[in-house]
């Protein structure tokens, strides 16, 4: 089922992340983790993309399985900064073989070494490429609450997040943010410019100290005051982290949906664990 035609369709949505493994040897545990968070029974499940074809077939294998030994809807990403043309079309020909019909266009990181391929330089023209190829799929995008690291102001990163739904995004999820009043801010910004699509909060449990400042450095993302205090006070002990992060992760969601902010994505990590914890805490509230 395509993913704009399940937030159409229901009131409240909560699906999951996982991401490919970076070398074949461990897609057995990445297949195992999946799994176990399909059990839990998500509107759909996220599966991330192994840029410039190392693992990314990966991708498409995981998202098959997924959809169709488990009966979760998936959408499958498709990065494009350091691939060429002709790997991206392979891509979505794997794509539609395997009857996957969601595709989240993300430019996708630029590589520590530098650019590797030219073919792309922005998300949205690989959204007129998915859509002059495929022009029955849904396509997701990305934005971002606090303006993207590479955008000056935010008004130049909502100009570039327009281009993208005009070029054919049908709903754009966000980058991971810890203070629901950013988002808030954020939705009236992109509405005023007229960016109409559904938005769906991305949501990071932070579980492990490491994630506090992987978090800052890979996405800019600020660390409000109660975050800070809560590592700090449970930095000694994994458990009540862990604990501690998925509550707080579910309190943001319990907040967003009652201000009517109701598709959430969650960044479960491959930790069913972590998705266990956030179905069980809002149970009740998203049946």
């Amino acid at each position: 089922m395509k993913i704009i035609d399940i937030l159409n369709s229901k009131d409240v949505t909560l699906s999951f992340e996982v991401f490919p493994p970076k070398t074949d040897a461990g897609y057995a545990a990445v297949e195992k983790a999946a799994a176990e968070i399909a059990a839990l029974k998500p509107d759909f499940m996220s599966v991330t993309y192994g840029a410039g074809g190392g693992t990314s077939q990966n991708t498409a294998n995981i998202a098959a399985d997924l959809q169709n030994k488990y009966g979760v809807d998936v959408i499958a990403h498709l990065t494009c900064v350091s691939s060429t043309k002709e790997y991206v079309d392979s891509m979505i020909d794997a794509y539609k073989e395997k009857r996957i019909e969601n595709i989240m266009a993300l430019r996708g990181d630029i590589p520590k070494e530098g650019r590797v391929c030219y073919d792309y330089d922005h998300a949205y023209q690989l959204i007129y490429d998915i859509k002059s190829k495929y022009s029955d799929c849904c396509i997701g995008g990305a934005c971002y609450p606090e303006g993207h690291v590479e955008c000056a102001r935010q008004s130049e990163d909502i100009v570039h997040l327009k281009e993208k739904v005009d070029a054919g995004c049908d709903f754009l999820t966000t980058q991971m943010f810890f203070d629901n009043s950013t988002l808030y801010q954020f939705l009236y910004r992109i509405r005023e410019k007229g960016i109409e699509v559904p938005v769906l909060p991305g949501i990071m449990p932070i579980t492990n100290v490491k994630q506090v400042s992987r978090s800052v450095a890979l996405s800019g993302s600020t660390i409000p005051q109660k975050m800070k205090i809560m590592v700090d006070r449970f930095a000694d002990d994994p458990d009540k982290l862990r604990e501690a992060g998925i509550i707080y992760a579910s309190d943001q969601i319990i907040d967003l949906i009652s201000n009517g902010v109701s598709h959430i994505h969650v960044y479960s990590m491959n930790k069913p664990e972590i998705a266990a914890g956030i179905m069980r805490n809002l149970a009740t509230i998203i049946k």
